[in-house]
């Protein structure tokens, strides 16, 4: 069975930074990775994507781009969402997800229905 093993959550004033981590097991090769966030009372969104076969297959969500960078260790088999320039309204609960191949193409790979495993979630707090 695939798991997904995450790390990283923490509570920081607005404006610091956060690095989460997402290490795989059971899942090689070229596969997709996400990393959704929850916040109470709202729907998962995805926040950036990467696809394992190609660095530059990286998507971002809006609110992310410019801030959060999303990266892949092919040796360690892990997938990182450096956070900077935290708000407020980066407060959720996040997720990172794997999909297998073949590749998911664009705002699809932001889509939580596009993607089979999931981590166990890890809360990230931003206080003004």
């Amino acid at each position: 069975q695939v798991q997904l093993v995450q790390s990283g959550g923490d509570s920081v004033q607005a404006g610091g930074s956060l690095r989460l981590s997402c290490s795989a097991s059971r899942i090689y090769g070229s596969y997709n990775s996400g990393w959704f966030r929850q916040a109470p009372g709202k729907e998962r969104e995805g926040v950036a994507s990467i696809y394992f076969g190609d660095d530059h297959a990286l998507y971002y969500a809006d609110s992310a781009k410019g801030r959060f960078t999303i990266s892949r260790d092919r040796d360690k088999n892990t997938v990182y969402l450096q956070m900077d320039s935290l708000k407020p309204e980066d407060t959720a609960m996040y997720y990172c997800a794997a999909a297998p191949s073949p590749r998911i193409y664009g705002a699809k790979s932001l889509d939580a229905n596009e993607y089979k495993y999931w981590g166990q979630g890890t809360q990230v707090t931003v206080s003004s």
